[in-house]
């Protein structure tokens, strides 16, 4: 079974190749490297001992995209290309509206034209918005979001769903993620942020291997245990396979499946420096900020579902993510450049 990686070479795209390949799958990776680096495939070979067929292309690109699909027999499709930082979305909003909308329209539109009836998608869990009751499960409502990333995804879900209605042969998978962190165990593939970091770990990371002084803890006056926020950390590995168990899944259904993928249990900004300051043998100095607009105090997962439907559940601690973090970071103290 061939299954295309639309931004395969990004940070959750390429662990999922490492996981797909484990489990026998052929692996076909699109991407422009817009947010990624050509080693990865490098890297990649040297993980799995495979070179897997990439197309440098912008999966916008119909005809570029078509190509790809001509050139192999894909059956399935796991959808990862997109622009995906919060705070560039409230920036620069058209530019978000623009690419992940317009990715996800050629590709199922290709998808469409070869026959290809399998769709797993990246979503988030920022399509819940700011609810108020915890755990986020996938019956509860969505929206409204905070930032036009997370109402990217939601339009996306939303385009998804009309379509496998429309078509009773398709199968969609939507994975709304909670908050990937860690590395590949190896060391040689991990997140590899642009500029500055806009998320928690690979921002603590920076501080830990001296290439940014310090960390800013936005709040420290939430309704939780120490103050500050709390989010459902997961590792990439478990989130890879995941991606894995979905295909399996995807085999044999037909319409749409919402699924999160989280562990169901919240750590706070000031556990998680503390788990990473063991885990690096660092101090990580940090100062306490405002809260940032749009934060919420908690963010956690019903992880029922996943387990239910897929066989799926996390495997790995916080202090594995921290120690695998810190090997990707310290092997690569400036990413993959």
């Amino acid at each position: 079974m061939k299954i295309l990686l639309t931004g395969g070479a990004g940070y959750i795209g390429s662990h999922t190749a490492v996981e797909l390949a484990s489990a026998g799958y052929e692996v076909v990776i699109a991407d422009n490297f817009s947010n990624s680096s050509p080693v990865v495939i490098d890297r990649l070979e040297t993980i799995t001992g495979k070179r897997f067929p990439l197309y440098e292309i912008n999966v916008a690109d119909k005809a570029a995209l078509e190509k790809v699909f001509e050139e192999n027999k894909i059956d399935a499709v796991i959808h990862f290309a997109g622009f995906k930082s919060v705070g560039e979305s409230v920036k620069v909003p058209l530019s978000y509206y623009r690419n992940n909308i317009d990715t996800t329209l050629s590709l199922m539109e290709v998808m469409d034209k070869f026959g290809c009836k399998n769709l797993i998608f990246s979503s988030s869990a920022t399509v819940y918005g700011k609810r108020a009751s915890l755990p986020y499960r996938e019956d509860m409502e969505t929206g409204p979001c905070t930032n036009p990333y997370g109402w990217t995804k939601l339009f996306i879900e939303q385009i998804i769903t009309d379509h496998a209605k429309a078509d009773p042969d398709f199968s969609a998978v939507l994975l709304r993620y909670f908050n990937p962190v860690g590395a590949h165990e190896s060391g040689l593939i991990g997140e590899d942020p642009k500029d500055i970091p806009n998320n928690l770990v690979p921002y603590i990371a920076r501080v830990a291997v001296g290439t940014l002084p310090y960390l800013s803890v936005f709040g420290n006056d939430y309704p939780t245990k120490d103050g500050t926020g709390i989010r459902d950390y997961i590792h990439v590995t478990d989130l890879a396979k995941g991606h894995t168990a979905a295909v399996n899944f995807a085999k044999n259904h037909k319409g749409t499946e919402i699924i999160n993928l989280g562990t169901g249990n919240g750590t706070s900004v000031l556990e998680m420096v503390k788990a990473y300051s063991a885990a690096s043998g660092k101090d990580i100095p940090y100062k306490i900020a405002p809260r940032r607009e749009g934060d919420i105090a908690e963010c956690y997962a019903d992880a029922t579902k996943a387990m239910e439907l897929l066989g799926w559940k996390t495997d790995l601690s916080v202090d594995d993510m921290c120690r695998d973090s810190w090997n990707w970071q310290s092997k690569n103290p400036n990413g993959y450049k």
